[in-house]
């Protein structure tokens, strides 16, 4: 997972439905994103959406867990059903 929605989450609900692989739901405190459908939207746009729309900026990349651009298409592909 190369995204980690920090502490400062408000929950506002707009990031949720933005994650075409539905990587992000609620959790016990503020909104969570699950690393195994986390593609930073790699096949569908060309930014993070939850990014893009992160009204106080929450959303960053987890340097601790990058993932190269590779790796990221490989699981849109498996997550899409899709082949190159």
């Amino acid at each position: 997972m190369a995204l980690i929605i920090t502490d400062e989450c408000i929950n506002c609900d707009v990031c949720e439905p933005e994650c075409p692989n539905g990587a992000i739901t609620q959790g016990d405190e503020i909104y969570e994103i699950e690393p195994g459908l986390c593609t930073e939207c790699v096949g569908h746009y060309d930014t993070s959406q939850c990014v893009e729309v992160c009204p106080v900026d929450c959303i960053l990349k987890y340097l601790e867990h990058e993932e190269s651009y590779e790796t990221l298409h490989a699981k849109y592909l498996k997550i899409t059903g899709e082949s190159d």
